[in-house]
């Protein structure tokens, strides 16, 4: 397979390169124009040209992410980003891939074409924009709303259970799963530097507020005030520690987790359950937290393996088809067994 290793003639680049010349268009405060400024601000620290990335998005608000970037970029239809994604990626491996989509776009119409390509494990990074309501239609709710959501289409509240974005990327056996949020730069550039050092597919789910239709719907999460006693910060090999003091702690009661506090004098830090982003089963309690309002809100790298990925096993084949086989004849194929002529 090619070698998909940043170009030889690097240029030096800065945030204005990766910055288009289209006015953005969202409303005023959204939470997209801080993922949008954290991918500009990241990327030139990526080394790679501008010209080796490609944005490819469905329909939504997300969606319009690729004007606004200085790159190659597809504007293509619902829910179908994922599986234009995948053909390009096969056609010319050497590009970083990045599918920009919404939780509307990515997990309804699109969530058949998601968790293939999650599967499957191009290398290709995902960036699903979370805000629990369809904002482009004006306020619906949306597979990841939480149940009994009152909405435009859900009155009386909605009786669907969500969608946990996390979870479903286990089950579809996804390599890179992790969240960040709109408005914590830092970690949302640090999740976006991972994202795109994973080989294979990166699922990094972001937390946005649409202040229209949606607004605080993370407002524990975001305010300066108690945001440390309800954000989990995820660091590999590290205790799953939280609060202002790092007071509470993640523990395993059996097999269910529990909320401790350090400071009742009956626990202490060897009591908290360590995070170990290479296993599965502590990826999946960790998941499991969401929608749950007694535990905090874990952000960042939830799981990441490294296997073999779908590109490269594709080459490999290929290369030991042609040395088994040759080449081939494309026409001698297309006439060969039982073939006729219209006359």
């Amino acid at each position: 397979m090619p070698d998909s290793g940043a170009s030889e003639a690097m240029q030096a680049l800065s945030r204005k390169d990766f910055t288009s010349d289209q006015t953005v268009r969202w409303c005023p405060g959204c939470g997209d124009y801080s993922i949008l400024a954290q991918v500009q601000k990241t990327f030139p620290e990526l080394g790679r040209n501008k010209e080796e990335f490609v944005f490819v998005s469905g329909i939504g608000c997300s969606s319009r992410f690729p004007y606004y970037m200085n790159t190659y970029g597809f504007h293509t239809i619902h829910g179908r980003a994922t599986a234009v994604a995948t053909g390009l990626k096969l056609a010319n491996p050497d590009l970083s891939v990045w599918v920009v989509t919404g939780d509307g776009d990515g997990l309804s119409i699109g969530g058949n074409h998601l968790i293939h390509l999650l599967r499957r494990n191009l290398d290709i990074n995902l960036l699903l924009f979370n805000n629990r309501i369809y904002g482009l239609t004006k306020g619906q709710y949306s597979p990841t709303s939480e149940f009994g959501k009152v909405t435009k289409s859900t009155p009386q509240g909605s009786i669907d259970w969500p969608f946990n974005p996390p979870s479903l990327a286990l089950g579809a056996a996804a390599t890179f799963i992790a969240r960040s949020v709109d408005v914590e730069g830092k970690h949302l550039q640090e999740m976006i530097k991972a994202a795109y050092r994973h080989h294979g597919t990166s699922f990094l789910e972001i937390y946005q507020n649409c202040l229209i239709f949606n607004d605080n719907a993370f407002a524990s999460i975001t305010g300066k005030d108690d945001k440390e006693d309800h954000q989990l910060i995820l660091e590999h090999g590290q205790p799953l520690l939280f609060g202002k003091d790092k007071s509470k702690g993640i523990a395993m009661d059996g097999p269910r987790p529990v909320v401790i506090d350090l400071a009742d004098g009956k626990h202490s830090v060897n009591d908290v359950l360590v995070h170990d982003k290479t296993d599965r089963m502590i990826a999946l309690i960790l998941s499991e937290m969401t929608y749950r309002p007694e535990f905090p809100t874990p952000l960042g790298i939830f799981y990441e393996i490294e296997i073999k990925t779908y590109e490269d096993l594709i080459y490999e084949q290929i290369e030991r088809a042609v040395e088994k086989s040759g080449l081939g004849d494309m026409q001698a194929i297309l006439h060969a067994g039982h073939t006729w002529e219209i006359k």
